[in-house]
């Protein structure tokens, strides 16, 4: 049985929280499974408070070089995923969530499916153009365009400052690969999940990814399992000799982005292993918006904003002691020397 600050602390370990190490971009990506890019700031900063020595170029650069790509993906949101999982993940996600658009025929999305991806092998597309190659046959579903075919954002998509409108590429063009099998999809899916997240249920990597039973089960039966229980009493699953570290061990202070997928990756309410829930519906909005998040001890404490003029704002959710407040400040400092580098 592990208990709330045991699965706290396996979390943090697992998400490089702990204590930020030496790691390059594509490889820290993979650790943490998918990185969150609504806002454009947000995979910079959360690989800032996550390694050693980070600095934007690194991330820059590792996207112009296709190391790492930034796609539509669990949940239809933006994420930023390793070249090397991409193509596992969308094989996985990307039919789970196409063959679910309601009133359209597998045989109709199949021709969807080629006619939006005949065209991205040959130029970028906008997703604009995306959506008017197929949106009338999906019942005027604009957005489920996006589940079609994998389209990767071509820099300067993704970057610091870039807030325009992206060009998408085929993935198949852009980086020499074709599909995975959905099985093996599968199986990328439940391992890498479990690395950066677990102990954790099969209700929450259903509900990270956004896809059925059905999809992740042949990773289940595939990848090695171990099982915990929490002090709920629900099963958890886990890959052998991930980190389980004790729930004393010491949680510096950190800063996470909006969107942070440390705070979305399980099902209510299993947030609380980082997020009390009395503090959720101040972070998490009812349209889904996340606010920028301080931890303390391992847990939200308290949330952030940097205005215009880089100055940061701190919003305390619970009494903070002075020690834990001098370390937030120095923290701070050194989240806007990043901002303003």
């Amino acid at each position: 049985m592990l208990t709330l600050r045991e699965l706290n602390r396996a979390l943090l370990a697992r998400q490089l929280l702990l204590e930020r190490r030496k790691l390059g971009v594509q490889q820290a990506v993979e650790r943490v499974c998918a990185i969150q890019a609504q806002w454009p700031q947000s995979p910079y900063l959360g690989l800032w408070t996550r390694l050693a020595g980070f600095r934007k170029e690194q991330l820059t650069r590792a996207l112009e070089q296709h190391l790492v790509v930034k796609t539509q993906l669990f949940r239809i949101t933006l994420h930023i995923t390793s070249a090397r999982d991409y193509p596992y993940f969308f094989a996985v996600w990307g039919r789970s969530a196409r063959d679910r658009t309601p009133g359209v025929t597998k045989d109709k999305l199949e021709e969807l499916t080629e006619r939006v991806r005949a065209v991205a092998l040959e130029r970028p597309v906008t997703q604009a153009e995306v959506e008017e190659l197929a949106a009338a046959e999906m019942k005027g579903m604009r957005w489920r365009t996006r589940t079609l075919t994998p389209l990767v954002h071509l820099p300067p998509g993704g970057t610091w400052s870039h807030y325009g409108r992206s060009q998408l590429r085929a993935m198949e063009a852009v980086l020499g690969v074709e599909l995975a099998s959905p099985d093996d999809g599968a199986e990328r899916l439940v391992r890498s999940y479990l690395a950066a997240f677990g102990p954790a249920t099969q209700e929450d990597i259903l509900r990270f990814a956004g896809v059925r039973v059905g999809d992740v089960r042949p990773g289940l039966e595939r990848v090695e399992l171990r099982r915990f229980r929490d002090e709920r009493g629900r099963t958890l699953l886990d890959i052998p000799r991930a980190p389980l570290p004790d729930g004393d061990t010491p949680a510096p202070v950190r800063f996470l982005p909006k969107w942070d997928s440390s705070l979305l990756a399980y099902a209510p309410p299993e947030r609380t292993r980082i997020l009390p829930e009395k503090y959720r519906s101040i972070v998490i909005a009812k349209n889904g918006d996340v606010v920028p998040t301080v931890l303390v001890d391992g847990f939200v404490a308290a949330t952030w904003d940097i205005g215009t003029k880089r100055d940061l704002t701190i919003t305390p959710l619970r009494r903070l002691t002075k020690e834990e407040r001098a370390a937030i400040d120095d923290e701070g400092e050194r989240l806007v020397e990043f901002f303003r580098s």
